[in-house]
């Protein structure tokens, strides 16, 4: 077989080369990698692909066969699809070591596993019969290339160098290599700069090929950040790359990245202060050991670098700190960017060969580093992970929730902790141990050493989903069953009782909007109800949001209707109740009153993008949107607004966006356009926009100045100051109305929301139209700018107003923040579902 998918691919590289038009001037291997007598037999970028590396830039498809041909031709290397993304694109593991090492692959994995484990059966005394893991990982962000476009020359090193060169570390180690950990952005980005380059270069900034067309090649299909996704794991890219991470437990985890042209070369350790607690002063000791490395590496090249300032190790969703928790040493590598092939900077011209060159250095560097330190890496990773093993663990309550605790409990066991669940309690619940991850990502906090963060401050997972939460200690409590949680298991069994005259649905669980929409998407007529009620003596008790099908006035049978919510219930795991009688106990309505039941059209959404819009909120809520609930939108560019025929939506989303030019006929469109069973939804500074184009009534609180009495500061402390009024990211208590339409299906008033930013709406005069405020004390996790907490108390987290008949709902906030804010965008999917029904009496 290897021979076949050798010759398979030579003849792919004769037919590249065959195609290839004209290069650049010559640039030889040895501009990259030392200069050494390679293996002959291993092909080399440039023999496969017909031009040197840095003389366009490698598309994924190119990159990924380059990889299997070297995987072929080497006995160094096997080669691991760990998953596909959106695009279906394969996500490659290469493992690297000697031969012999892989005809004993299964059992070394094995080995260094339970060498960090407290029953492995290892001591200290087998460290030399551990082998030590390094995870090499490039351009998670698409359109920063040079690490993609490193990888086929740091792989090239690894399979061809000789022995005199590699032999030892890959005699005593594994290094397991992943050459593109965002295939799709990095693709896009290829097409991109390719398409619009120049035969003779041009370095100027305005040119086409670097201003790359919205949403950018950064992010995934899905336009969202990779790099903020190892904590949340909500897409294939992040759950394939993290299920790898712990299958093979690496000491050293590298993430290469640019940054902006006019900077130079930076490596870890970043800014000392910033810090997450929970990473240990060994940790960052031994990423500065390896920077010497880094710094010998660049010397010998002349390539100008820093290390120490500018970036953090703070917010464990990101590749360089994820690593950080589990006793390895995550380090990140930041380029200056040519964001093409030419750039204009301030260090002179920047051409693309040279940013490849310095990821290509640091890769090697980060190699032989490595190597002369496995032991002291292997050391500290164990004594991190048998020091975190403790008797305590923390008991998540479902909150009535079955389907938002369930998704708690995939992110939880994604991230290989044994998750327990329980059913015969008196409520549904979760057991995960307490672990230095489980207590970063648990646990509050509000004290810091810094008030400066390149990212968010606090990531409370169950904040996030907004479920109760309690430590308890000596293992899953007593009284009740625990049972492994199995992520893979299929949906709970349900009674498919047919009903001799309506179906109730309980609005309880997060996926019930997703079941109401399958049967309006069937053309099932569906009913609210906005009043609890009982039926069967108080036997069977409904909340505000349950949905009532009728058997009767449907188009279709009763067979019909009942074959369609059985198929339903099978795909979602809920449970229709079935109803004889339209009669509920006393004190509710009956079922056929419109007081209490109001019947829900099927959505049609808009989703606004492009121009001004903020492409991660508008990517996060098409992913919510098409992937968690099947709901199909149309992404439509907020330029074409006013030459589109708007009367096919029911339901238009602006994202969170600048949209200070945005102009004056789009406003006039969508005014036009509201009416009737009409509802636009706004984030944040969309809001803003909505009021003062007559779509909206909000009102901007003014964030109070804590320095407006101070006349005179050191020059030195102004970067600082300013940045230290920057709200990156914590999370705000909130009180909610669990009567209104917005919060159908929610079991407690005090809401988790998570802000960035310190934009404030005031609350709305009318007082049934400010459905989610803000607390007296609303701060509970993260760094606050000062007094702002005081500003934001009692301030309006979500607004309805409204005009020609149509409903505006505005939150200060993006509800779906990272696609893990389930408590957030329970609040957004009842707004699209239910927003129409809000009564006219409750809108401002």
């Amino acid at each position: 077989m290897r021979t076949f998918i050798l010759l398979s691919l030579v003849l792919l590289c004769t037919c590249v080369r065959a195609q290839s038009a004209n290069t650049e001037a010559d640039r030889s291997l040895t501009y990259y990698l030392p200069d050494l007598e390679y293996d002959p037999s291993i092909p080399t970028p440039e023999s496969f692909l017909g031009w040197q590396i840095g003389d366009w830039h490698i598309s994924h498809d190119l990159q990924q066969a380059y990889m299997r041909l070297l995987a072929a031709s080497s006995n160094r290397i096997e080669l691991v699809e760990i998953g596909r993304t959106y695009e279906d694109r394969p996500l490659l593991n290469l493992i690297f070591t000697s031969p012999e090492n892989h005809a004993r692959l299964e059992e070394l994995r094995t080995l260094h596993v339970n060498w960090n484990e407290p029953d492995g059966g290892l001591s200290e005394a087998d460290i030399d019969r551990v082998p030590a893991v390094l995870y090499q990982g490039f351009s998670i962000h698409g359109n920063e290339p040079s690490g993609g476009n490193a990888a086929p020359l740091v792989a090239y090193y690894l399979a061809a160098a000789p022995l005199s060169e590699v032999g030892e570390v890959l005699e005593k180690n594994i290094v397991v290599f992943d050459p593109a950990y965002n295939p799709d952005g990095l693709n896009r980005f290829a097409s991109w700069v390719n398409s619009h380059k120049n035969k003779a270069l041009t370095a100027d900034p305005n040119d086409r090929e670097y201003n790359e067309a919205y949403p950018r090649g950064r992010s995934n299909h899905y336009w969202f950040d990779l790099n903020r996704d190892w904590l949340p794991v909500q897409h294939p890219e992040s759950r394939a790359r993290i299920a790898a991470f712990h299958r093979w437990k690496p000491n050293v985890l590298t993430d290469h990245h640019e940054m902006g042209k006019d900077a130079t070369f930076f490596f870890m350790p970043g800014e000392p202060t910033r810090v997450h607690p929970g990473t240990p002063q060994i940790n960052q000791d031994l990423t500065a050991r390896i920077g010497t490395y880094h710094a010998a590496a660049l010397d010998e090249i002349g390539s100008l670098y820093y290390s120490g300032e500018g970036y953090d190790d703070f917010y464990y969703g990101k590749g360089s700190t994820y690593p950080d928790i589990h006793g390895a040493v995550g380090i990140l590598f930041e380029q200056a960017s040519s964001r093409g092939h030419l750039q204009e900077t301030e260090n002179g011209l920047l051409e693309f060969p040279f940013t490849i060159r310095n990821q290509v250095t640091t890769a090697l560097s980060t190699l032989e580093a490595f190597g002369e330190l496995r032991d002291e890496l292997l050391t500290y990773q164990r004594d991190f992970n048998l020091g975190g093993v403790t008797q305590s663990g923390y008991v998540i309550d479902a909150d009535g929730d079955p389907g938002r605790a369930r998704e708690l409990a995939n992110i939880l066991s994604r991230h290989d902790l044994p998750v327990q669940h329980s059913t015969d309690g008196e409520r549904e619940a979760y057991y995960v141990p307490k672990t230095p991850f489980t207590e970063a990502a648990f646990e509050p906090i509000l004290e810091f050493e810094d008030s400066l963060f390149y990212d968010v401050s606090t990531f409370s997972l169950p904040m996030a989903f907004n479920l109760p939460y309690r430590e308890v200690s000596g293992g899953a409590p007593g009284g009740q069953t625990w049972s492994a949680f199995d992520r893979g298991a299929s949906m709970p069994a349900v009674d498919h009782t047919q009903a001799a005259y309506a179906y109730l649905l309980p609005s309880n669980d997060y996926y019930a909007v997703k079941a109401v929409y399958q049967l309006l998407d069937a053309g099932v007529r569906v009913k609210v109800s906005d009043q609890p009620f009982a039926t069967g003596g108080g036997h069977n008790t409904f909340g505000r949001g349950t949905a009532m099908i009728p058997v009767v006035g449907q188009d279709m049978s009763a067979d019909e209707l009942h074959a369609l919510i059985t198929e339903v219930e099978n795909e979602t795991g809920l449970d229709f109740i079935p109803a004889a009688s339209g009669t509920v106990d006393a004190g509710g309505l009956m079922f056929g009153s419109r007081a209490a039941y109001q019947t829900l059209r099927k959505p049609e959404i808009a989703l606004l993008v492009a121009g001004g819009t903020n492409s991660l909120d508008a990517g996060e809520a098409w992913h919510l949107l098409d992937q968690r609930f099947g709901i199909p939108i149309t992404k439509l560019p907020i330029d074409e607004v006013a030459e589109t025929d708007l009367s096919r939506y029911n339901t238009i989303i602006m994202p969170d966006g600048s949209y200070g030019d945005l102009h004056e006929d789009v406003a006039t469109a969508l005014k036009d356009w509201m009416g009737s069973d009409r509802v636009l939804i706004t984030m944040e500074r969309a809001g803003s926009w909505a009021a003062k184009n007559g779509l909206a009534k909000i009102t901007t609180r003014k964030v109070t100045d804590p320095d407006s009495s101070i006349t005179q500061r050191p020059y030195e402390m102004a970067y600082r100051d300013r940045s230290g009024r920057v709200l990156g990211g914590s999370i705000y208590m909130a009180e909610g109305d669990l009567t209104h339409p917005l919060l159908f299906g929610m079991q407690r008033e005090e809401i988790p929301v998570f802000r960035t930013g310190t934009l404030l709406y005031e609350p709305a005069e009318n007082v049934y139209a400010t459905p989610l405020r803000y607390t007296d004390a609303p701060l509970v996790s993260g760094y606050s700018p000062r007094e702002f907490a005081e500003s934001a108390a009692g301030s309006a987290a979500v607004l309805v107003s409204g005009v020609n008949g149509g409903r505006t709902i505005a939150f200060a906030s993006n509800p779906n923040f990272r696609g893990f804010w389930y408590g957030g965008n329970r609040l957004f999917m009842n707004a699209i579902m239910f927003g129409s029904t809000i009564s006219g009496a409750a809108v401002e």
